[in-house]
């Protein structure tokens, strides 16, 4: 219930609106197999579900053919909703083609209390284009700025700002401290709420959210979306999850770094994978790029709530002191990062 998406969506929406919540407490996979959901869905009639792609994705590495899926009776089930971080396309696809049901991704944060950009069901569904939560909900005025504050042309990449005045239900300041809510959130582009998310938003003014600000790497002065690179990697028939770091370079400032976790059955070498994924991002993105290094790991670290921890991750490839996130979800994944860093000639300094 600590995060905005868990007192919105559990408690008061469903109580608004008079229906039944189901609370499931638990690992999507191992609990005891890769149909958990599906099992709770079946024994209780589940019309709708809200969770975080990162489940789907331990779900599609553990049952890639959904063959658990196929055990139950999903007859009442009406339509899945990511939200908590990006969705890929390979995941939405993934989900679709196996439930069979519309998956709604939709994107917002706890400042804002309820979604900036969704398919709105209620309102009028809107055609999905994969990595896009679709259109901004009516009440939010979504720009894409420059360093200068500057707007930028349809489909290309900036931050991604709400033009003030907020609406209802966003933060209007910070506990105690108007001054750090101003220089958090107002001071950085005049006249517009900085979300801290980069991307863009497109002729037909869908948004597509590609990773936060911090997030977007300087390959020699190449501007760089590590979501993008996400995306090909996810595209591989062999890859369930993965992450895009950018770590130190001597020469180009920043290189990109990428880890894989593979599906559930693969025997192929790590090498032929690795030079694969290399190979498709030269393909799709190109040599500007310069991801040249992929290594595969068993699992990547993550918060409780399913994000990513990139930010320790880069940490710790570029040699420098971190601490251990106090949200992580399991800490020993963060050895397993540092003994495959060192497999590709990263040194990993201990946490403190």
């Amino acid at each position: 219930m600590g995060w905005v998406v868990g007192h919105s969506y559990i408690v008061y929406a469903p109580l608004i609106y008079g229906c039944t919540t189901i609370l499931y407490e638990g690992k999507p996979v191992g609990t005891p197999d890769a149909g958990a959901f599906w099992r709770v869905i079946s024994e209780h009639g589940v019309k709708v579900m809200f969770t975080a792609p990162t489940a789907f994705r331990a779900i599609k590495r553990d049952d890639p053919r959904g063959a658990l899926i196929k055990k139950y009776d999903l007859g009442t089930f009406r339509a899945l909703f990511l939200a908590g971080e990006r969705c890929d396309p390979d995941t939405l696809k993934w989900a679709e083609d196996q439930l069979k049901v519309p998956v709604i991704d939709h994107w917002w944060q706890t400042e804002t209390g309820w979604p900036i950009a969704a398919n709105c069901l209620g309102l009028e569904r809107l055609p999905v284009k994969p990595g896009s939560p679709t259109r901004a909900v009516p009440g939010w005025d979504v720009r894409v700025l420059d360093a200068a504050s500057k707007p930028v042309p349809a489909g290309q990449i900036g931050s991604l700002a709400i033009k003030l005045p907020l609406p209802p239900g966003s933060l209007p300041t910070l506990w105690h401290n108007d001054q750090g809510y101003v220089a958090s959130y107002l001071d950085e582009f005049d006249g517009y709420y900085k979300t801290g998310d980069a991307g863009f938003i497109d002729e037909d003014g869908y948004v597509s959210v590609m990773a936060r600000t911090d997030d977007i790497i300087n390959v020699a002065g190449h501007r760089l979306s590590t979501g993008g690179m996400e995306e090909v990697l996810a595209s591989h028939p062999d890859v369930a999850e993965c992450a895009v770091i950018g770590v130190a370079d001597a020469i180009k400032g920043q290189v990109p770094l990428g880890f894989v976790v593979l599906k559930a059955g693969v025997a192929r070498p790590d090498d032929d994978i690795c030079h694969e994924v290399v190979a498709l991002v030269r393909e799709r993105i190109g040599p500007v790029a310069s991801f040249k290094t992929a290594t595969v790991v068993k699992r990547l670290p993550k918060t409780r709530s399913g994000k990513i921890l990139r930010g320790t991750m880069q940490k710790i490839a570029d040699g420098l002191d971190y601490k251990l996130p106090a949200t992580i979800d399991d800490p020993v994944i963060l050895d397993e990062i540092g003994v495959s860093l060192q497999s590709v000639g990263y040194a990993m300094k201990p946490s403190k």
